[in-house]
């Protein structure tokens, strides 16, 4: 299969610091591996842009491997040592933003402006790891006992591994890596194989920082690499973000070998519409939330729910406003939404369109065709690329499969309920608990809905209540498989045990056997 000649680098273009072949980075350098080779489209032009070579379970292993052998020496390095070879690579991050930044949207889609945010994102939760020598801070109790004293410390687990989707390749590694090898662990990551470049690029960064060779290795893959990983006995902690049933198979499959496992899973967030909101600003929210990077987001609001008559104030504005997107190649300065990812997953998009046709919805706004040709819809000079544009449902119920079930794509659906109560109760019987927001301006319809509802992130007139890098990341019901959330102090806690240390040094007069627990007498 022919592959595209790539152009010269520039720290915007839209191929930067990629190759014509994407391969594994295993100590310290670039490898090959044994597997197949896979594709790699620009999704704006639907064109090969490169290929990735696919990870066996022999590639896994010499991964581990590199991964085993630097973790000794790298989690005896003193945690403020290992801090300063992170504070050279976050000003690496910071100095080739742009040239990361150009790399996701040449393999994901997403507007230049956006994947710009998403390496900021990954940038601050290693400013975060950068502060590991007071989160490994240890608890220490003087005479805890007559002559006894007992404290606490937290150790490395040693090879950890991170599972990461296409949709933010950047910013979702930048949740596991930086604080698991802050905290002495050894990594292997397996990014997705639609946009695998940017894994490398932070590679080729850390090691420009001097993070000694193993500490940080990338396998290329897909199922394959995945089971690997999972089986490997020296792989002693997996970090998952993706759909559920996947994140559901790591959990139980992980935790049969033994292993710690912190798997998030699926999403369907609702942002509820009071009538006294600000409904200019909550319409401005849920465009921006519902077709930002193409709904490709976990976070992204794929159900408003409006309540009582403000429906009929907003329909109107949000479907002027769905029609207006600004659909365009992501490196247009004006872009406000890119293509999708790949061309199965438009035509996964377009199936979930017909089945809320199908189902009694109505159809407001229809991204699958162009309004003023009524030909599918595509963008000028890039008609072989994966376009659909925004989409509107209006008259959802609980029951649509499009209700129910997580599109992954510009795909906004309204439902319409009574009152405060009946909203909560909706957001709370879904399956799904990652995200929900509330738009009011009634301090305790505020306040209840933030101690009511079963979900992990809440947002009060936010409508991606992502948390920053001290705070965590993660949902609630099957939206999360596991008891920690993905970084700040739960992910350091993630990525290490505790373990507590009594101590007494014998006086010179011996006292004989003693056959009672210590006590505090």
């Amino acid at each position: 299969m022919s592959v595209t000649k790539l152009p010269p680098r520039t720290a915007t273009s839209a191929d930067a610091a990629a190759t014509d072949v994407v391969h594994h980075w295993i100590g310290g350098r670039l490898t090959r591996g044994h597997g197949k080779a896979l594709d790699v489209f620009n999704p704006a032009t639907g064109e090969v842009a490169r290929q990735v070579i696919l990870a066996t379970p022999e590639d896994v292993g010499a991964a581990v491997a590199s991964a085993a052998a630097a973790f000794p020496a790298w989690s005896d390095m003193p945690p403020v040592r290992r801090a300063r070879i992170l504070v050279r690579y976050l000003n690496l991050l910071n100095e080739h933003r742009d040239t990361l930044a150009a790399l996701i949207t040449s393999e994901h889609g997403k507007v230049f402006s956006d994947a710009q945010g998403e390496v900021t994102r990954g940038i601050e939760i290693v400013e975060f790891a950068c502060g590991i020598p007071q989160l490994l801070k240890g608890d220490f109790t003087d005479q805890v006992s007559t002559g006894l004293d007992n404290w606490t410390l937290r150790q490395a687990l040693g090879v950890v591994a991170g599972i990461t989707p296409f949709n933010f390749p950047c910013m979702v590694p930048s949740w596991m890596f930086p604080v698991a090898i802050a905290c002495g662990n050894s990594f292997v990551l397996k990014p997705s194989e639609r946009d695998p470049s940017a894994a490398l690029f932070m590679a080729r960064l850390l090691q420009q920082a001097g993070l000694p060779d193993g500490v940080f290795n990338v396998v290329q893959g897909d199922k394959v690499a995945v089971d690997a990983l999972l089986q490997h006995p020296e792989v002693k902690a997996l970090s998952f973000v993706g759909s559920t049933p996947i994140a559901q198979y790591i959990y139980e499959r992980g935790a049969q070998l033994g292993k710690r496992v912190q798997a998030l899973g699926g999403a369907k967030n609702h942002m509820v519409v009071m009538p006294d909101a600000a409904l200019d600003q909550a319409v401005d929210a849920l465009i921006g939330a519902a077709y930002g990077s193409a709904g490709e987001r976990c976070m992204a609001i794929s159900v408003a729910v409006l309540v009582g008559d403000v429906a009929d104030k907003v329909m109107p504005q949000l479907a002027e406003r769905t029609r207006l997107l600004k659909i365009k190649n992501g490196m247009e300065s004006d872009a406000e939404m890119g293509p999708i990812v790949t061309r199965p997953a438009l035509e996964k998009i377009r199936g979930y369109i017909d089945d809320g046709v199908a189902s009694g919805a109505t159809l407001v706004v229809d991204g699958r065709v162009d309004a003023k040709t009524g030909r599918p819809f595509s963008v000028a000079g890039h008609e072989n690329g994966f376009w659909i544009a925004g989409s509107l449902f209006d008259h959802v119920t609980p029951q649509m499969r499009i209700y129910k079930e997580e599109i992954f794509g510009p795909v906004l659906v309204c439902v319409r309920v009574k009152d405060f109560a009946a909203a909560v109760d909706l957001v709370n019987a879904h399956e799904f608990g990652n995200g929900v927001a509330c738009y009011t301006r009634d301090g305790n319809v505020a306040r209840e809905f933030g101690r009511r509802i079963q979900v992990g992130m809440v947002g009060i007139n936010v409508p991606i209540p992502v948390p920053m890098a001290w705070h965590g990341f993660g949902g609630w019901k099957k939206s999360l498989f596991g008891d920690m959330h993905a970084y700040g102090e739960e992910g350091v806690r993630f990525y290490t045990r505790q373990k507590s240390i009594m101590q007494r040094w014998p006086e010179s007069t011996a006292k004989g056997a003693e056959f009672i627990m210590p006590t505090s007498k």
